[in-house]
């Protein structure tokens, strides 16, 4: 008996200590599952992210085209001067292809080297395009400046000027923030207007010999004081078109207004006039050199000038749109927060004054000085200042005719 229920117990301890082990070696079989399976979806779960990502990268980049993905869009500035003869001014006018304009043929010439997809030319705003200042007809520039985005292509100056004409050219490309807008950014501008000095002539002189004609130093000062009582802040609503007495947007502020010492180009005396103002309004320019020279030549009285800031209707007479160039925009104040970040550049372009010069001489004074020689179009612009009546209040029609003339819009 005694034997019996000691084997009884040794089965019994044997029995739990197998139990035991079972259930201990069961249960680190489950723990070790479940690691095991929560380890498995873990991995499915970040191959399956993985897979998602990668799809929607292989979608982008399909829709991508080749270049875009090795050339990506940066936002920039261009540094632009042309010579404005033969063309309806800066600003395009899509759908007109019968008035070309300085735009069309630099949004061409973008597509063509690469910079802008095809689809950007219809619609300018898809590339964030802005021109710091519109020219008219016939005007001229030498650092114009535009700011968009493109594709930060090799060598992109030199490829877009392979598809341009002689007399427009990139000279100076610079990076910008994503906000910058040239226009809006734009402090002030420096425009320069050349004429030949006969238009300083007294009224009763003869332009048939307008070659002979030298400015006398004393009337070149009557002239720059004249000019710099433009200079602070006036009404300019008679210097423009459909601008009311009233309209606030009229008030400009001029910093800067003189002519230079006369120069010999082809055997005629010429000038340059240079100006600086925040902003212009269309023909502003035109009509402030316009109304000096009526002065001058003794069609008007000086008291005209103020006059012309006052609530009555002025006529004023617009000089020829061929001898005005925008010189200069200047950026001083996006200069001074974000030129010295450490990300972006100044915008200023000493390095590329030489360029600017060069084509100045090359293509914009050579063909304002040999137009206004073989077409006299100064000459016969002064034959018109006798119908204007300077002491009487203007009527419209003068400002309509203005617009007819023209067909475009100014700075």
């Amino acid at each position: 008996m005694l034997r019996s229920s000691r084997l009884r117990k040794t089965v019994c301890s044997l029995h739990y200590l197998l139990s035991k082990f079972f259930r201990m070696m069961s249960e680190g079989n489950m723990e070790k599952q479940t690691a095991t399976l929560l380890k498995r979806t873990s991995e499915e779960n970040e191959d399956s992210a993985e897979r998602v990502q990668a799809a929607k990268r292989l979608k982008t980049e399909g829709e991508q085209p080749e270049d875009e993905k090795k050339f990506p869009k940066k936002k920039v500035v261009l540094l632009m001067a042309y010579s404005g003869k033969g063309y309806y001014g800066m600003q395009r006018n899509p759908g007109n292809s019968q008035f070309r304009t300085i735009e069309d043929d630099l949004v061409a010439a973008l597509i063509k080297s690469g910079c802008i997809p095809e689809n950007h030319g219809d619609e300018m705003k898809k590339m964030s395009f802005q021109r710091c200042a519109r020219t008219d007809k016939g005007v001229s520039a030498a650092g114009q400046v535009v700011s968009l985005k493109v594709r930060m292509i090799d060598d992109i100056i030199e490829k877009v000027n392979e598809h341009l004409p002689p007399q427009i050219r990139v000279l100076g490309l610079k990076r910008v923030t994503q906000g910058f807008n040239s226009k809006n950014n734009c402090d002030a501008r420096t425009y320069s207007y050349m004429l030949p000095t006969v238009a300083f002539s007294p009224k009763d002189y003869d332009t048939g010999n307008i070659a002979e004609f030298r400015l006398e130093p004393e009337t070149l000062q009557k002239v720059n004081r004249l000019f710099a009582l433009y200079k602070g802040t006036h009404n300019f609503h008679n210097f423009t078109s459909q601008k009311a007495p009233n309209d606030p947007s009229a008030r400009r502020y001029i910093t800067e207004m003189s002519c230079g010492e006369p120069f010999i180009r082809r055997n005629h005396e010429f000038a340059v006039i240079n100006v600086r103002g925040q902003s212009f309004m269309l023909h502003q320019i035109r009509k402030m050199i316009g109304l000096v020279i009526a002065v001058i030549k003794g069609y008007a009285k000086e008291e005209v000038i103020e006059r012309s800031w006052g609530q009555d209707k002025v006529d004023v007479p617009k000089a020829p749109g061929l001898g005005l160039i925008l010189e200069r925009v200047h950026f001083d104040r996006y200069n001074k927060r974000f030129g010295g970040d450490g990300l972006h550049e100044k915008l200023e372009w000493d390095r590329e004054e030489e360029a600017i010069k060069a084509f100045k001489e090359s293509h914009i004074y050579p063909t304002i000085i040999e137009t206004e020689c073989e077409e006299g179009s100064m000459v016969s612009w002064m034959s018109t200042l006798p119908i204007h009546d300077f002491d009487a209040t203007a009527t419209e029609v003068q400002d309509s005719k203005d617009d007819a003339d023209e067909g475009n819009a100014s700075d």
